[in-house]
């Protein structure tokens, strides 16, 4: 396997473990605690670019669903029925949109955080609709509108939009060091 492969390889099981590790580094806020699985899953993206950056956190998803514990409750096939998974896929698809963005042009900070705000809607966006989905249509549990925009969006989106912002400065100061080292 060429250096440059295994280097690759490397970062994307690092990425892999650092997502599993980020469900469980968690920032308490009121109603729903923030976990740090954004920051990583937007590093991955900014890091390994669109489809490794998503590959990454495949794996780390397909990981949990096999029945290892590396989800914020546990693991297993039935996690596709909590309210929450819909972040974890929606992780999947904003690394891809985050590192998609990052990959064309000049690597400059507004570019890396533009990107990682580009993935961060799209996690909030498909996350959102899914706890909605399986909330009202498979768990039978009606929600109301406030509440709902309030634990899905105000509350965890400042500590969201931080951990965007942190993932771009980090890619932008350790990007080039990382993808230029000889390991």
């Amino acid at each position: 396997m060429e250096r440059n492969q295994t280097k690759e390889l490397a970062l994307c099981g690092l990425f892999t473990a650092l997502t599993a590790v980020g469900a469980f580094l968690k920032i308490p806020t009121p109603l729903v605690p923030v976990t740090t699985q954004l920051f990583f899953t937007t590093l991955a993206g900014l890091f390994l670019g669109g489809k490794k950056g998503a590959l990454s956190v495949l794996v780390y998803v397909l990981l949990g669903l096999c029945g290892l514990p590396v989800f914020t409750q546990g693991g297993g096939p039935m996690y596709v029925l909590q309210p929450s998974f819909g972040y974890l896929l929606g992780f999947v698809v904003g690394a891809f949109v985050t590192g998609s963005l990052a990959e064309n042009g000049k690597k400059t900070m507004g570019r890396f955080l533009w990107a990682s705000l580009c993935g961060l809607v799209v996690v909030y966006v498909m996350g959102a609709a899914y706890v909605y989905g399986i909330s009202v249509m498979v768990l039978q549990t009606p929600l109301s509108m406030g509440p709902f925009l309030v634990s899905c969006f105000l509350v965890p989106l400042p500590g969201n939009f931080a951990l965007a912002l942190l993932g771009a400065w980090i890619a932008k100061r350790l990007r080039p060091v990382v993808l230029a080292s000889q390991f």
